[in-house]
């Protein structure tokens, strides 16, 4: 069988060699032949295998974040730093830039295996024929989501649904956008009737009715970008009456929005969360599913900041920092317009989006650092207060570690989960049995409160006076400082004392994961948690972005305000400040900024409105500079047009 799949892998435009599905069902056989292929089970196995570039690739790396999220209005570079150029900035990209080279092979490397599985079903000899009527809906499904990324970022690629399994085809043609978006939304629609409410084997990492329903409105939201219609129907009328039917019939399809936003991110719903329509589904540490599961998650690594720059007054190592992980990569920082979207006064998912406060962390559950460890608990001494400009009036005062972080051992299948609980505020005893669980130990508390003694540096949303500071016994950054007057992060020292507090920025959250079975046991700069690929609440977001086209500005504001309401800290401060009456195309650009900052969709949003140009010159000025027309499609793989023999005719996209 193993040898078959390297074989079928091979798709008419590249060839692709992967390494094993992270689905927790799945066990590479021994099996060689294409009799195999004729039993359900057979095809059953190849179709699990067509999930494999979820995990293993697009959601644990940075290669498709990069291309997704970055040269848009919500991120820039720590720093504005000159080595990821390319994507960020739009400085220099071409056909080999890593992140959009591997995205292309990435995407087309199961389209084949799709293929396979869907051609040869009518082979299929023995088995339960119901069983294999989900497995081809399974990889319509798939084949539809590759292609859409695909499409979305490469533009008229090549369409192939027949499967070429001895060798590719050297001469390639282009497909039509039109024809592209043709076969998606058949395929998810065939794939919306067969699929079930509830996934196959009841293994949630499996796509179902709602992942498919959810990805057409998704598809009809882009290719209504490029114009398109269907009977003379306008793909925005298909967005809006496939998302409106999920959100009225979502118990019928067994989808769920929850009602407080922090759930989405609480962690112990990541494994199976309620909220999502389709999932990467992460290696299970503890489980079998772990020793299938190759790659791990790094993405938390490129998102956050890290406070060990700040050494003497946050003493811990990177590579041993058991609360925060390894954060060495730090690249991804929060544009000014990202932050300002949040009114944090009122809107819970800033906290829930973005770390701002930062800790020490105590390991006395499991003896390795005690709560009064000098690792864990700072004394401000004359020198430190000085240097940070923390007043003299707390000279010996202690920061006290926020968490504990206890080492569950589960056995060879991932070694340490590292799960962390807190320290109660205003109780420095120590005692162990005095700790809570939160939902989620990285959503620190909002507003830090003036006494706060758990936390060595705070990044204030509100800039505070001179004033306000004195009377907190902690570092206090005001995160307007961070950026100068153009809008970019500043490349040097904000302080008398030339410290480096100016290479910290908020910090995303959404990828570091802290609950039992989601950690790579040692290595801290990997994590295994599921990664969401779709969830509800971007069905509220496409209606409401479909109506604001259409013209329906009133429906468009209810499907937000559900979003809004769910993220307010309060019903009476939503009914005072966050609903609206009515909601306008910048009313969209923002709800998405708040609710799916980091998920893989802003790219594809300003591409379908053309909103490059206006929102670069506005947000990010220094992508602005280099951004041209040829930048709505990413440059064609250069691995890619390097294999093929008419690459001069097939053409790079411009670059």
């Amino acid at each position: 069988m193993k040898k078959l799949i390297y074989k079928i892998a091979m798709f008419t435009c590249l060839s692709a060699t992967m390494a094993s599905c992270g689905l927790d069902e799945y066990n590479p056989s021994d099996i060689s032949g294409g009799e195999e292929l004729k039993t359900v089970q057979g095809l059953k196995q190849l179709g699990t295998y067509c999930y494999t570039p979820l995990y293993e690739q697009l959601f644990s790396a940075s290669d498709y974040l990069s291309v997704a999220e970055a040269g848009t209005d919500i991120w820039l570079t720590q720093n504005n730093k000159t080595n990821t150029q390319q994507l960020f900035y739009y400085e220099g990209l071409t056909t080999s830039t890593n992140g959009t080279n591997k995205l292309f092979t990435q995407a087309y490397s199961m389209i084949n295996t799709c293929n396979a599985v869907i051609n040869r079903a009518g082979e299929v000899t023995s088995g339960d024929m119901n069983t294999l009527k989900v497995v081809v809906a399974e990889a319509k499904c798939l084949r539809a989501y590759y292609y859409l990324v695909l499409v979305t970022h490469y533009g008229n690629v090549t369409l192939n649904t027949t499967e070429s399994s001895e060798s590719p085809i050297m001469n390639p043609t282009r497909s039509s956008i039109e024809d592209l978006y043709t076969q998606i939304v058949a395929d998810l629609k065939d794939a919306s009737e067969d699929l079930g409410v509830t996934p196959m084997d009841n293994n949630y990492a499996r796509v179902t009715k709602k992942t498919a329903l959810g990805l057409l409105a998704r598809a009809y939201a882009q290719g209504a970008g490029e114009g398109l219609t269907e009977d003379g129907v306008s793909y925005w009328q298909r967005a809006k009456v496939v998302a409106e039917d999920l959100i009225a019939n979502q118990t019928a399809y067994g989808a769920y929005l929850y009602d407080d936003v922090a759930d989405v991110w609480n962690q112990a719903n990541n494994r199976g969360n309620l909220e999502a329509l389709f999932v990467a589904s992460g290696p299970q540490a503890g489980t079998e599913s772990y020793l299938y599961g190759y790659n791990s998650n790094t993405l938390f690594t490129y998102t956050f900041c890290d406070p060990n720059q700040l050494s003497d007054i946050y003493p811990v190592a990177s590579r041993q920092n058991y609360f925060y992980g390894r954060v060495n990569n730090n690249l991804y920082a929060p544009s000014k317009y990202l932050i300002d979207c949040f009114d944090a006064t009122y809107d819970k998912r800033w906290e829930n989006s973005f770390t701002t406060a930062f800790s020490l962390f105590s390991m006395a559950q499991v003896g390795w650092r005690n709560y009064d460890d000098a690792a864990a608990t700072i004394t401000l001494t004359e020198a430190l207060c000085t240097k940070y400009g923390i007043d003299a009036s707390f000279v010996g005062s202690k920061i006290y570690p926020y968490t504990d972080v206890d080492a569950i051992n589960v056995g060879t299948n991932g070694g340490n989960q590292y799960v962390a609980s807190v320290w109660p505020k205003g109780d420095v005893s120590g005692n162990v049995a005095n700790l809570q669980k939160v939902k989620n130990v990285y959503a620190n508390p909002y507003p830090l409160d003036e006494d706060e003694n758990r936390f060595v540096l705070y990044l204030s949303k509100d800039p505070l006076t001179a004033e306000e500071k004195a009377k907190r016994g902690y570092v206090c950054v005001n995160i307007d400082d961070l950026f100068d007057s153009t809008g970019k992060y500043v490349t040097t020292f904000i302080d008398a004392n030339n410290t480096n507090t100016y290479t910290q920025y908020p910090s995303l959250n959404k990828f570091n994961f802290n609950f039992e079975g989601g950690f790579n046991g040692g290595n801290l700069q990997r994590k295994t948690g599921d990664m969401f690929i779709m969830r509800m609440a971007e069905v509220y977001l496409i209606a409401a972005e479909a109506n604001v086209v259409l013209g329906n500005g009133g429906v468009a504001a209810e499907q937000l305000n559900v979003l809004r309401k769910r993220a307010c800290r309060s019903e009476a401060d939503f009914a005072a400040h966050m609903q609206l009456s009515t909601a306008t195309q910048n009313d969209v650009f923002d709800e998405y900024a708040r609710e799916l900052c980091g998920e893989f969709s802003r790219w594809a949003l300003l591409k379908r409105h053309k909103a490059f140009e206006d929102r670069l010159a506005q947000y990010n000025p220094r992508a602005a500079e280099s951004f041209t027309a040829k930048n709505y499609l990413r440059p064609i793989s250069f691995t890619f047009l390097s294999q093929i023999e008419n690459a001069d005719e097939y053409g790079t996209n411009g670059y």
